[in-house]
């Protein structure tokens, strides 16, 4: 959030576009309940009860996005992957060609939402593009 923040105000004082890179971690490929869904009528229902909330979830945090660009005038373009999120933002940024990336911190231990395992040592030497890393507010 504070890097969503940021990146607002960044395009509003620029005058910038932003483009939205939002990755859902492959990991959750892993979360079928195996140890606990004991026949594959059930394994299917959640693994499809799982994907559901993730568009469902992706979906709402673009309109969310897109509607508060919109109401700050700034141009918005979204980006939907699945895989890991510094690879994926290394190739969105070479792909896309921008100015800069901006991501949050990995949250402090014991702050609530997820905790990113992003490798950030491996993400610098891999980005082409400027990066700007806004700290987590409770630091």
């Amino acid at each position: 959030k504070a890097a969503e923040d940021e990146s607002f105000r960044l395009c509003r004082k620029e005058g910038a576009a932003l483009h939205h890179l939002l990755v859902v971690p492959d990991f959750w490929k892993g979360m079928m309940g195996d140890d606990w869904l004991n026949n594959g009528v059930t394994r299917i229902r959640f693994g499809d009860y799982v994907e559901n909330e993730l568009v469902r979830e992706t979906a709402d945090e673009i309109e969310r996005l897109s509607e508060r660009a919109k109401k700050d005038d700034i141009a918005y373009t979204d980006e939907v992957h699945l895989g890991t999120p510094g690879p994926c933002l290394a190739a969105a940024c070479e792909k896309g060609g921008f100015d800069l990336a901006v991501i949050g911190s990995p949250r402090p231990k014991g702050a609530d939402g997820y905790r990113s395992r992003m490798d950030l040592e491996l993400l610098a030497r891999s980005l082409k593009t400027r990066l700007l890393i806004v700290p987590h507010p409770d630091r």
